[in-house]
């Protein structure tokens, strides 16, 4: 694939291309699985995705495929899409107009909290941003059919981020940097739980209202302003001093 470096559509497809790197780099990938998705400018109903069968570190811009809401592949490509796979993310892009990119993950950390009848905890610094900004969606097996679509956005309803209860996590936000940011709190957040529910003795908790508050500033903070960003490329510039060119003729 050849195309303009200065379109919005080259640049997408390089900060998606950055975030599965990432996602690799922190080591939250699930082999050849999963998916990080992202809507097209000005195609409401197109998609960039992964093709199926690459390693997160073989995505590179020129790779990525274009999609449905189906996860049918658009257009020509030498790689094929996971379809299957994409049944949360389509129905999330579908019926949310305000997420523009879906990551879906299997960390052991969060794996572990979906197991929880309680699901997240909101008493330490990342689950209290949480509070009130999670969904729930019970166990049906592989999610595979598109019956079930109804369901998983009924349990996710106005918020941003869906535990698949004995399954993982999938978070959704405006753009890249954005739901890379909330994915990250979801993660330190599981991780920090699994930790605490090691040591004996009870917790701390926190108040309703703390965590109410807590949790309004955290999404503003996602939501208004540049961190997203600016933790996003911090993150990408980290990644390349370390491992050097994300792809052949990755540059800055």
């Amino acid at each position: 694939m050849t195309m303009d470096p200065s379109t919005e559509e080259w640049r997408l497809r390089k900060r998606l291309a950055e975030c599965y790197h990432l996602i690799n780099y922190y080591g939250w990938t699930e082999m050849i699985f999963n998916h990080i998705s992202v809507r097209l400018p000005g195609e409401p109903k197109r998609y960039l995705v992964n093709p199926f069968g690459l390693n997160y570190d073989e995505v590179t811009p020129e790779n990525l495929l274009i999609v449905n809401a189906d996860g049918q592949l658009v257009g020509e490509s030498a790689h094929k899409p996971n379809p299957a796979g994409f049944a949360l993310h389509g129905s999330m892009h579908t019926a949310r107009e305000d997420i523009h990119c879906v990551i879906h993950t299997h960390t052991n950390a969060v794996c572990a909290v979906a197991m929880k009848q309680g699901g997240f905890s909101h008493d330490n610094f990342y689950g209290a941003q949480l509070f009130e900004r999670v969904g729930y969606h019970d166990f049906e097996g592989i999610t595979l059919y598109d019956e079930e679509r109804p369901r998983m956005l009924e349990s996710l309803g106005d918020r941003h981020v869906l535990v698949l209860r004995n399954h993982g996590i999938a978070v959704g936000e405006a753009d890249v940097a954005r739901t890379f940011f909330l994915l990250w709190i979801v993660q330190r957040a599981a991780e920090i739980q699994c930790h605490a529910g090691m040591i004996p003795g009870p917790d701390v908790l926190i108040t309703d209202e703390i965590k109410r508050s807590c949790a309004k500033d955290a999404a503003a903070l996602i939501a208004g302003s540049s961190a997203a960003d600016k933790m996003f490329d911090a993150a990408v510039r980290k990644m390349r001093k370390e491992r050097g060119p994300l792809w052949a003729g990755d540059t800055v």
